[in-house]
């Protein structure tokens, strides 16, 4: 399942979409796939589809043509108490999928000094101390995609001891085309108060400074590696030295390799043998919970007393992994039938 519009709907062609590859890998293990495009404004036609299937893989991201997944996901957990596997459940989603997730995992090896604000006012009373000796943080909304809502902040004098609304930050967008800009503190404010409405809550993690080597995404297929991605230059990457905060490159091509490939074995070893348990266990998850396809993004923190490297999660996708590499295709195939039996 994937998002799209009437006509996409109407026009839709399996083989044709950038699913095929998974396509083909189901059809090795005897499953037979069906394409489904989603919008809320033909819902009740999904919802007659869905109950026609077995299972549904989605690829829908929390905000899709300005419209959240309140619907959607409402249709999901009523599909799956009919006894369609849903992957991933909008539960699971919940506990994996929002930004809560560093709070919840932060004693973990992968943990960095995470706090959460759950009101401008905390934040306002809380965030300057962090910001004091010129450390940089970056705050992130609950819940989104695409670096909206991940903001740097940074003292724009480092020597500042007193901070006050009209105290002089760098500020950042992490969105695509966005730049540093030089802002008052009130101004910051400002620009984070919208992540507030409702329920709303921001988290709060330290600034990696080794960003400039690139983000690993590790791709997962429930408990195993099903290959990696790297970015070399991505959202929040520095304008080189000397040069004005304009100039800062913007994200480039993320480069896609099988779980085999040699710089990444130490990740890999850490998620199946360490990170993958350790994450249910902190989240209360049990093994058939964990999605049939999720990634995990990291960042390379500090290097350890003898030299080695340490990494630090960024964030966990779940609500729509696309693109990925395609080694993971007949791990998730095999995954999905292995489900289906257990569920039977």
């Amino acid at each position: 399942m994937w998002h799209g519009n009437r006509e996409a709907r109407d026009t839709v062609n399996l083989e044709g979409s950038r699913f095929a590859a998974a396509a083909a890998a189901l059809r090795e293990v005897g499953i037979e796939p069906v394409a489904v495009v989603y919008n809320d404004d033909f819902f009740d036609e999904v919802h007659q589809q869905l109950l026609q299937l077995d299972a549904v893989q989605v690829w829908v991201n929390p905000i899709e043509g300005g419209r959240d997944r309140s619907r959607l996901d409402a249709l999901l957990r009523e599909v799956a108490q009919a006894g369609v596997l849903v992957q991933t459940h909008p539960d699971t989603i919940q506990k994996m999928g929002t930004k809560e997730v560093l709070l919840d995992t932060r004693g973990m090896s992968w943990g960095s000094e995470v706090c959460l604000y759950r009101s401008l006012e905390q934040l306002r009373g809380e965030l300057p101390e962090k910001l004091k000796g010129g450390r940089a943080r970056v705050l992130k909304q609950h819940r989104g995609q695409s670096g909206g809502g991940v903001w740097k902040v940074a003292l724009a004098d480092p020597a500042v001891e007193q901070i006050n609304d009209a105290t002089p930050m760098r500020l950042r967008h992490a969105q695509r085309g966005c730049h540093e800009e030089a802002v008052p503190f009130s101004e910051v404010l400002s620009r984070l108060a919208p992540y507030f409405a409702g329920a709303g809550r921001m988290i709060d993690q330290p600034y990696q400074e080794r960003l400039p080597e690139g983000m690993i995404r590790c791709y997962m297929v429930v408990d195993q590696v099903g290959g990696f991605g790297h970015q070399a230059i991505n959202a929040l990457y520095p304008a080189p030295p000397g040069a004005p905060p304009e100039e800062a490159p913007q994200p480039g091509l993320r480069l896609y390799y099988p779980p085999a490939q040699p710089e990444f074995q130490g990740i890999k070893a850490r998620m199946e043998q360490e990170w993958a348990e350790g994450l249910r266990s902190c989240l209360g998850l049990r093994q058939e919970d964990l999605p049939l396809l999720w990634d995990a993004d990291f960042l390379l923190g500090p290097k350890d007393e003898t030299g080695a490297d340490t990494y630090v999660l960024c964030e966990i996708n779940v609500s729509s992994v696309s693109p990925y590499p395609e080694s993971a295709n007949p791990l998730l195939a095999r995954a999905l039938l292995q489900r289906l039996r257990a569920q039977r």
